[in-house]
């Protein structure tokens, strides 16, 4: 089934201990299409870049089989720019520089040939952007997801409770889904968040797995353990467009299958973080991710 992610595509200049990078390609939307990609077929883009932007990047995408219609090219201006640096233990960074540029007036257009794509993937922008994609709709996907970020909850904690109301399965870090609630327990957390509209809560524990919440059912997936972690930047997004992929080459958005997809997603941002950006998701082969699947079985599997 057809999948429409709505996201940015951006320039990242990274340093973490492994070592640094000038600028390099990076982006939620990028992460997400090219982690879709190696499960659906009909993967759909609308994000906005600037003239700076490298052909050879669109050229990555469409490689791919990413459809870049919906991909707006401003030639005078700038590509959104985004510059950290990663703490000794990876999970925590410091955001070094930001230039919004062409993110700054993003006013997404949906084609006319996207609008009757069954899933529907928010990455991290602006909530009023989010739900102005949402309006833009004239069927409604058969599943909405939405990843954010406790930016957005500090200065548009409205806007974010608004576009809420309006999505089937949200994905948080667990310091987000802390901040969204208002708790400190996750279960409890999870519950909030879902009364705020949500059937499904998807919190993320980096190394420490992922937790699924739907109904009265959770599922936990753990994280693989890696014997050397170069860069999660992009990592969430990287498990949203693996989880949201799976999916949308099944048409199946049961309990059931959301943890197939929970483990899809864990194996892609698994690969992602082994290079720099999102280098390591440009030539995966099948056997690969099968491969780390059946690890990630092995890691949660036991008898009694």
């Amino acid at each position: 089934m057809s999948l429409l992610t709505v996201g940015s595509v951006a320039f990242d200049a990274l340093e973490t201990p492994f070592g640094k990078t000038d600028k390099i390609i990076g982006g939620a939307a990028t992460y997400i299409t090219l982690s879709a990609s190696y499960f659906t077929k009909d993967n759909n883009l609308v994000a906005v870049v600037g003239g700076d932007f490298p052909q050879e990047m669109i050229d990555v995408l469409e490689g791919h089989g990413v459809n870049t219609d919906g991909l707006e090219v401003r030639p005078d201006e700038k590509t959104f720019f985004w510059s950290g640096k990663y703490h000794n233990d990876m999970n925590t960074r410091d955001t070094v520089e930001v230039q919004l540029n062409v993110m700054e007036h993003f006013d997404p257009q949906i084609p006319a040939a996207y609008q009757d794509c069954e899933f529907l993937m928010l990455g991290n922008t602006a909530p009023a952007i989010q739900k102005m994609v949402i309006e833009r709709m004239t069927k409604r996907p058969k599943l909405i997801m939405l990843d954010t970020m406790n930016f957005w909850m500090d200065i548009a904690m409205d806007d974010l409770k608004e576009v809420l109301k309006l999505v089937d399965v949200i994905t948080v870090n667990d310091e987000e889904a802390r901040q969204l609630s208002g708790d400190y327990s996750l279960v409890r957390a999870a519950a909030t968040i879902r009364s705020m509209g949500p059937k499904t809560v998807i919190i993320k524990k980096g190394e420490h797995g992922a937790l699924l919440f739907h109904g009265d059912h959770i599922f936990f997936a753990p994280a693989l353990p890696l014997e050397e972690v170069f860069d999660p930047t992009g990592a969430g997004d990287t498990f949203a467009g693996g989880f949201i992929g799976y999916l949308a080459s099944t048409g199946d958005v049961s309990f059931a299958n959301m943890k197939r997809g929970i483990i899809y997603g864990s194996a892609m941002a698994s690969f992602c973080v082994e290079k720099f950006g999102s280098e390591r998701l440009h030539n995966l082969t099948t056997q690969e991710i099968n491969q780390r699947v059946a690890q990630f079985v092995q890691l949660s599997a036991f008898e009694i």
